[in-house]
């Protein structure tokens, strides 16, 4: 299990590395993660002795060397509570034991920092354990019992943007859950036997981990006072002097606290585990010589980190960039495909906040950021959304449906000033005529229509149009209603109920039905509708 879950993270590390928040030094979380377990899986290879207790001391004392920044020195807290448990029984293990082994684990977690804070893998671990404790009893076998355990995790990493408010505002969940879910999942891998997981993917390397978890471009905006302390200071203890007692390690713990934060002081009389983010790394090195030698200090400096990755994103900073609102992956990826920087789901029945809008422009690292709404009842919350930005200038183009979005975004020219961008995008919206088929949700009359509920409607931005029992006779009485002689192109987006084949076979009936224009149907994979129509 330990073996495979190192070999899931470092997979995936680059993932979880993309998923800090901060631009500072011990930000690397899945690279600190993964040389953590790393070093236990080295330590785990050197055992010659089959004895279980001497497998689990190795591990735990493995990850313990192997510690680097806070999220690896809380995984290496939270392998030895578990090895604490594990060692203690017999070579099997039930589920019983190992839920007690998790709940150790979390503890030992806990109490290493100094100030533990929520919404982050303390939050994943506490929760997952807590579901342990609860329900072992309820399995049998890990086959079941760990997969249950691991949607638990999964269901804390979720809500640790809830919990920690820097999490929210960049729109990311905490990556040191995700690390450690990513191990969990290596556990599970093995104990499925899929111990090449050379294939095997984290859910949060399945996709984008920018479109899932947001990105890290907010931190332009970040004041460098924001950082209290400037050097990130980590070292070992070693060669403990015979008068040293565990009395003097909580000492210099709180000595640490006194001239830092982020303090983590972990260990024994064989050895201790210190991290301290201070403006005094020589005062903290004082203190540990008290106790015993130092050995592998490290001192960075996360002011200057900050500094030149500022600088970078300044000098890759462009004049103009754009943002879409839409819902259905295949709309989404076509927005993408015509160089829509940033994407957020939204629409129909799901109108996101000015703020949310507000968020996403400022991960996009341009001056001017034109903005498709693609929906009438966004269109105000997006002018709202100018209010909120300081850093940017928000041009709102008042595209009230998807394939006026899919208009404004082909007219953009790099080359073009803003004014001359936001001018031609608002023309293009007139070369473009629209229309949404989806079925009706109550009887009613209107627009001239006795509608019955679950009949199939076709209408524009401003009413009903069409209407009858049949998708692909409303989609062509829609069309006849929606053409005039200037149109030369009619597309078909069909959404996520409709099949492929569907789409292709009503493909063909419009263009029978309307042989002067090209016709075209791609995946939109939108909700609500079953098709969105573009006239052209």
């Amino acid at each position: 299990m330990v073996l495979v879950g190192a070999k899931m993270l470092e997979i995936n590390r680059a993932k979880v590395d993309a998923l800090n928040v901060f631009p500072v030094p011990d930000g690397d979380t899945g690279t600190n993660m993964s040389l953590t377990i790393q070093s236990a899986v080295k330590e785990l290879s050197a055992c010659t002795s089959n004895n279980f207790m001497d497998v689990c001391d190795c591990v735990s004392k493995g990850a313990l060397r192997g510690a680097r920044g806070n999220s690896g020195v809380i995984l290496s807290q939270i392998f030895r509570g578990i090895c604490s448990v594990l060692r203690e029984g017999k070579a099997d293990v039930d589920t019983k034991t190992f839920a007690r082994a998790m709940e150790a684990g979390t503890k030992i977690a806990y109490n290493a920092v100094a100030i533990p804070k929520e919404g982050t893998i303390l939050t994943v671990v506490r929760m997952m354990s807590e579901f342990a404790v609860k329900s072992a009893g309820k399995y049998k076998d890990f086959e079941t019992f760990l997969p249950a355990v691991i949607e638990a995790g999964d269901k804390a990493l979720a809500q640790t943007p809830e919990l920690l408010p820097v999490l929210k505002k960049a729109g990311v969940v905490d990556s040191g859950g995700v690390g450690l879910m990513t191990i969990m999942r290596g556990f599970q891998a093995a104990l499925m036997g899929e111990e090449d997981v050379s294939d095997v993917q984290t859910e949060a390397a399945e996709e984008n981990p920018e479109d899932v978890f947001g990105d890290n471009s907010d931190i332009i905006n970040m004041d460098l006072g924001d950082i209290e302390f400037a050097y990130c200071t980590e070292f070992f203890v070693i060669n403990l002097k015979k008068s040293t007692t565990l009395a003097d390690i909580d000492k210099l713990r709180e000595n640490l606290m006194s001239i830092g934060d982020s303090v983590i002081c972990i260990g024994d009389l064989e050895m201790v585990k210190v991290h301290v983010h201070t403006n005094c790394p020589g005062v903290a090195l004082t203190y540990a010589l008290e106790l015993g030698e130092l050995d592998r200090p490290k001192i960075e400096n996360m002011l200057e980190q900050n500094r030149a990755l500022k600088a970078k994103i300044e000098a890759e900073k462009k004049d103009q960039g754009m943002l879409a609102i839409c819902a259905g992956e295949g709309i989404s990826d076509i927005f993408k495909d015509l160089f829509v920087d940033r994407v957020i789901e939204g629409g129909q029945t799901m109108n996101p906040s000015a703020s949310d809008i507000a968020s996403a422009v400022q991960k996009i690292n341009a001056e001017n950021v034109f903005v498709f709404p693609n929906n009438k009842n966004i269109i105000l919350a997006a002018e709202q959304a100018k209010a909120l930005v300081e850093n940017r200038n928000i041009h709102v183009i008042p595209t009230k449906n998807i394939p006026q979005g899919f208009a404004a975004a082909l007219s953009f020219s790099p080359d073009a000033s803003s004014e001359e961008n936001k001018t031609n995008m608002i023309h293009a919206l007139d070369n473009v005529r629209a229309g949404q088929v989806t079925h009706a949700v109550r009887t009613t009359n209107v627009n001239g229509f006795d509608i019955k509920e679950g009949d199939i409607i076709g209408l524009d931005d401003k009413k009903i149009l069409a209407k009858s029992n049949s998708i692909d006779e409303t989609v062509l009485a829609l069309l006849d209603r929606l053409k005039d002689d200037s149109h030369e192109v009619i597309t078909l987006y069909y959404g996520a109920g409709v099949k492929e084949e569907e789409a292709e076979a009503l493909c063909e009936k419009v263009a029978e039905a309307f042989p002067d224009c090209d016709v075209d149907c791609h995946y939109g994979g939108q909700p609500v509708y079953f098709y969105i129509l573009s006239l052209e």
